[in-house]
Parts: C-alpha cells; structure tokens; sequence
C-alpha cells in the first residue's frame, strides 16, 4: 500500500518524525508539492495526505486508486469533499490537535495590541528610557481587559477555550455559533456588544467576507479583532477603511485571503493592524498531537472504522 504526504513541511519542518505513519505502508513524503506535480505525485497511491496542497474533482477521478485522503489539519476545504463521497473515498481531518495552542495564541496577540510589549521592549533597547526624566513612558493607550466583552464568533472547541482564558481575565463573554448551541446569541448581538472579537468558524461559501463594511458599522467605536480561524473570513479592503478611520482600534490576523502574504494585502502597513504567519497551530506539541491523529486516522480505516470522516 502506497501512502503519499505531499506537503510535510509545515506540519514537520525536521523536529518530529514520519516513522509511525511509515510503519503503516510504503511511504514517500514531499516537503512541497506545486500544482503541475499533484497527478503525478498521487500516482498510484490509495492513502494521500495533504496539507494546503488542493485535491480536486479532476484530481480524484483521475486517481481511482485513492481510497484515503487525510488532511492534515481541521480545514478541509483543499479537498473537493462530494467528489470524494461519490466515488467513496474517506477524507479524514483532524479536529482536535491544537484547541489549546490556538486560544493561548488569541491571547498573544491581544495582549501585545493592550501594552505593545515588542514595542516597549525596542524603545528601551534603543535607549528612549534611559534618557526618559519620568520613571517610565509609554506610546500607546495601555488597555485592562477585565470588565470588557469578549464576543467570539464560532463556538466549537476552540472558541469555548478562547471564552475560558477570557474569563479568566474578568472579561464577559458572548458567543454565536451557526448550530445555535447552548448559551450563544445572535451575532447581531456579538457584534453590537463587544470590545474585542475573535473569530473561530470554520470558512464555508456562505460566510466569506462576513467582516465586512456592513457587519463593521454594526460594532462598537473601538473595537479591536483577532482572526486566528481562516483569512477569507474578512473583507480586507473594508477593514483597512475601518482601521484607517478608527472604527476599528486594532486588529491582530495570523491568517489572511492569500497565503503566504501578498505584500500588495490591503492589511499590510497599517500601524494598529499586527499579521503574523499563520503559526497559532504550529507549536511542537500540536504538531505531534497532529502527527498522532493523523496516524490514528489511518490505522482506524484500515480496519474498518474510519473516524474523522468529513465525507460521510
């Protein structure tokens, strides 16, 4: 049995290793995989897995060897899904690996856009406190959360973890969810209501670009957003008008439209705007937790169980 990674590098840059997913069949990992080289690639396998590397319609017809598609992260919006269900492929994700990782990383970035620590940490490097009269300065409004609202759009795993760190810091939380779970509101209220919200849905057709001109005028004067879930969620062109108009107090993406970043971004510049690169999820330990589910995956399907199954 033939089991092709196409694009391993992100999930192991050389710091965890392939050998219990190799224990499983005869494997061949790629670091990168660019479109021209997918077909190929695939060959004859019947186990793929991929990371942002698309599978297409096209793709799995030409393949009728396939028999597995494991994706290696939650998103699995890569893979064309109903084509795999109509030919009877199972297309596995991993939904759990990084709740924790993702929710502290919400906070990394929310914290640096209340007190602007790199920043501070420059100036006093440069040697702006040493020749400060006062016993200390600072640049930019320093922001306490305790008191304010936390609106988290998506309630699954990682928004409840979000929503308990936020707690935590005395905050208020309001969430909505699309399966209207227990304890959630409208999003007409999540964003009528909140000082900081953090976005947490998986991206769909029906919700790309829903932070947008429209949804924005609906927030408070001020509001600060995080968006670790997916980059597409936002409307970059009209959240610049509410950063550059002070609508919008800051934002903090670690995921954009177009990844990598294109330097052209409608994001890019702006001084309240932080972007990182896409590595809320990349910390060794979710990785590892990744590289074991992904395994689990497989060794559940090939006796006949197979979980995680996006393609039911």
């Amino acid at each position: 049995m033939r089991i092709v990674v196409l694009d391993g590098f992100t999930e192991n840059p050389g710091d965890l290793s392939w050998a219990t997913l190799g224990e499983l069949g005869e494997l061949t990992v790629y670091d990168h995989t660019p479109p021209e080289l997918i077909g190929p690639r695939i060959g004859d396998a019947e186990i793929v897995y991929t990371n942002k590397t698309p599978i297409s319609r096209e793709m799995i017809r030409a393949h009728p060897a396939l028999r597995f598609i494991g994706v290696l992260a939650t998103g699995y919006n890569v893979v064309d899904v109903a084509a795999a269900k109509e030919k009877g492929i199972v297309v596995s994700n991993i939904p759990t690996y990084g709740t924790d990782a993702v929710a502290q990383y919400v906070f990394a970035l929310l914290l640096e856009i209340c007190h602007h620590v790199g920043h501070h940490n420059q100036a006093v490097q440069e040697g702006r406190w040493t020749s400060c009269r006062d016993f200390c300065f600072w640049d930019y409004p320093l922001i306490e959360l305790k008191g304010k609202t936390m609106g988290i759009i998506g309630y699954g795993r990682i928004g409840r973890a979000t929503a308990a760190i936020a707690r935590a810091f005395g905050m208020r939380v309001l969430a909505c969810d699309t399966r209207d779970a227990e304890g959630t509101v409208s999003l007409d209220t999540v964003l009528k209501n909140s000082d900081v919200i953090s976005l947490h849905c998986p991206l769909f057709q029906e919700n790309t670009g829903m932070i947008n001109r429209e949804t924005i005028s609906k927030m408070k004067e001020g509001v600060i957003l995080i968006n670790t879930a997916r980059g597409p969620l936002i409307n970059e062109g009209d959240l610049r008008e509410a950063l550059l108009s002070g609508k919008v107090q800051g934002v903090a993406v670690d995921v954009l439209s177009s990844e990598p970043a294109r330097m052209d971004n409608p994001l890019m510049g702006l001084p309240n705007c932080l972007i990182t690169p896409h590595i809320a999820w990349a910390n060794k330990e979710s990785r590892q937790r990744l590289m074991d589910i992904a395994v689990d995956n497989l060794r559940q399907f090939l006796v006949g169980t197979p979980v995680n199954n996006v393609a039911k």
